[in-house]
């Protein structure tokens, strides 16, 4: 087995260009269906029962594939939060 040494900045240059490489070949568009942990994390951490009141209103869209599975339009949490923004005062 061979030991490969760096030295301090190689390192950091290496991680970099890695780093860049996989963002690159990531996909650009964010997936449109997202998990509940997703939609709590953009709803900066929300309950569970007001994501479910949210859903139940009407105010946020979702889709359920099977009984236990409840995916949350990605869309449709920003237009929910762009709606309630309050503008700056002047």
């Amino acid at each position: 087995m061979q030991v490969i040494r760096l030295e301090e900045e190689a390192f950091y240059t290496l991680l970099e260009k890695s780093i860049e490489y996989l963002e690159s070949k990531r996909q650009d568009a964010p997936r449109k269906w997202i998990g509940e942990t997703e939609a709590v994390a953009m709803l900066d951490g929300v309950s569970k029962s007001t994501l479910q009141r949210l859903r139940n209103n009407g105010d946020i869209g979702f889709t359920q594939p099977s009984r236990k599975i409840i995916l949350y339009d990605r869309e449709s949490i920003n237009d929910y939060l762009e709606k309630h923004a309050k503008k700056p005062f002047k």
